[in-house]
């Protein structure tokens, strides 16, 4: 099992960010941070040839399920989809939550990450 989903697509990165979140709030999902890599690490001095963000994102009736599960769930919150460039390609990715849930012993909890992750790719190939 590959541990993420990554989609390429011919938008820029910041088109790409705004479809995906458009997306996202279709489905219950909300963006709570973007974390932007590259500037980051150029204000500490150091330097990414290509944009990559990071973007956390919930969706409250969802966590609130995983975590009253299994509160170790909580190491896995928020998602993580992130949204780069590559070789002058834009793309949009995640680790998948089924990978991530495969480490707990919960058979309810790996039905709800195939449930989340099949929501989340659903946004993820809207915005394409």
């Amino acid at each position: 099992m590959e541990f993420h989903f990554t989609l390429e697509t011919n938008k820029s990165v910041d088109q790409a960010i705004q479809s995906l979140e458009t997306n996202l709030k279709e489905e219950g999902f909300g963006v709570l941070w973007t974390f932007n890599i590259k500037e980051k690490l150029e204000e500490k001095g150091f330097n990414l040839d290509e944009e990559f963000l990071v973007l956390e994102v919930c969706n409250p009736k969802e966590a609130e399920r995983v975590i009253k599960e299994n509160k170790l769930v909580g190491y896995f919150l928020p998602c993580k989809m992130v949204v780069y460039k590559e070789d002058g390609s834009t793309k949009i990715g995640m680790p998948k939550p089924t990978a991530l849930m495969s480490m707990i012993e919960n058979q309810e909890l790996k039905e709800m990450a195939v449930d989340i992750e099949q929501r989340l790719i659903g946004c993820m190939e809207k915005s394409i």
